[in-house]
């Protein structure tokens, strides 16, 4: 018995050594922001002695130089590009849950070697690496007029359709099908199956693979930087970037800016981890 405690004891003082270590960068960015730059090359770890929030007035400022329109408001240069970073993420997000949902739901439903096959391709889209296909992707993109927003959700909804139809898969995998043969009894059309009965009982992996994808979406910046060319069309990593890179050296600067452009997906995520777990791990027993 004592010999368990010990063990436990262990864990527990491991995890949070290893959870210091994970949260030691969030720890870095967030005192540093309200430092001056002085401040920081002094004193990088410490907290701050005056906690100052100029800097974050001042990044905003400076994110106004990065705007077609330099008549923007301060607000509006930097929400700008937070707009963008919605409206990719949202749009995004909306149409991959539908699109793979029912792609999942069909082939768990239609049992055949066709279906498996697709599935097993779906599967193994997720080895190739990004950077093996970027380079044919811009040039198609361009041929295509599909350098914009509505071209940048339609290549997240092919790069994340792998990974999302396989956790729709494994839950989809587990739920009865008696009740949609008795909606199927009933009259209801396939369409009105899936509607009404499949799509609202999935909503614990809904969560879960909205999370994922936002958390990836959000912080993406290779695909916006191939897709995006208009400065009026730059999401938050392209937007920190140029920043970030004209400002290297301000240090206090540059870590109020990068603290803004993570703070939605940090509350976001605060709210649907449990969600995160709870829809992989339902998945995986059923």
């Amino acid at each position: 018995m004592k010999k368990k405690n010990l063990t436990k004891i262990i864990f527990y003082i491991v995890g949070a050594l290893v959870s210091l270590i994970y949260l030691s960068p969030f720890y870095i960015l967030f005192v540093n922001s309200f430092k001056t730059k002085r401040e920081i090359l002094e004193n990088t770890l410490g907290l701050p002695t005056i906690w100052t929030f100029d800097n974050f007035k001042i990044a905003s400022e400076k994110l106004s130089f990065f705007c077609d329109d330099q008549t923007l408001s301060i607000i509006g240069a930097f929400g700008s590009s937070l707009f963008n970073s919605l409206v990719v993420t949202i749009a995004s997000v909306i149409i991959i849950i539908i699109f793979t949902s029912m792609a999942a739901w069909m082939l768990v439903r239609i049992k055949s070697k066709i279906s498996t096959f697709i599935f097993f391709m779906l599967i193994a889209a997720m080895l190739i690496p990004f950077q093996a296909v970027m380079l044919p992707l811009v040039a198609i993109a361009g041929k295509l007029d599909l350098q914009n927003r509505g071209g940048l959700v339609f290549m997240y909804l092919g790069f994340s359709s792998s990974l999302s139809v396989f956790l729709y898969h494994g839950f989809i995998k587990g739920l009865p099908i008696s009740i949609e043969e008795a909606a199927i009894v009933d009259g209801c059309s396939p369409w009105q199956v899936f509607w009404k009965i499949v799509f609202p009982t999935l909503k614990p992996i809904h969560i879960t693979v909205a999370a994922l994808n936002v958390i990836a979406i959000w912080n993406d910046f290779l695909l916006p930087q191939l897709m995006i060319n208009e400065k009026g069309l730059q999401t938050i990593p392209l937007k920190m970037f140029f920043f970030f890179g004209g400002y290297s050296k301000q240090w206090h600067l540059a870590m109020a800016g990068l603290l803004l452009a993570i703070i939605p997906v940090i509350i976001f995520y605060f709210f649907a981890q449990k969600h995160i777990v709870e829809g992989i791990t339902q998945g995986s027993n059923k």
